[in-house]
């Protein structure tokens, strides 16, 4: 039987750990994704995710933009990569703040608790 599809209520705006330059393993942190994407499945609460990357492969604003006009979200989740880099942070907040005004605003503590910060904000099924 098939699962239907979630109708998206949560976007969340985060870096894609294999686009951010530096001698790091992406691995932990594309894991820590994947389980709060698989929290949001499990749950109930259909959500997109909007990753980008600092190897200038995006142009941000745009990727963030046409992320946050695709349709109406209750909960817009700010991922810590972006948060840890001020200018970046403020040109998202305000992106979210013009194109997605009547959405709250949360913000995770690591990839894997993503779900539950937008929990704070949304209602979840069941």
């Amino acid at each position: 039987m098939d699962t239907p599809a979630l109708t998206p209520r949560v976007l969340v705006i985060g870096l894609d750990p294999y686009r951010v330059p530096g001698p790091w393993d992406p691995k932990p942190v594309a894991d820590g994704i994947e389980v709060g994407r698989t929290r949001f499945t499990e749950h109930g609460v259909g959500t997109e995710f909007c990753l980008f990357g600092l190897d200038g492969s995006d142009d941000i604003e745009a990727v963030v933009t046409a992320a946050l006009c695709a349709q109406p979200w209750e909960c817009v989740v700010i991922g810590g990569g972006v948060r840890n880099q001020l200018e970046l942070f403020e040109r998202v907040v305000n992106l979210v703040r013009r194109h997605a005004p009547d959405a709250a605003i949360a913000f995770n503590a690591t990839p894997a608790d993503t779900f539950e910060a937008a929990a704070r904000w949304v209602e979840i099924p069941g």
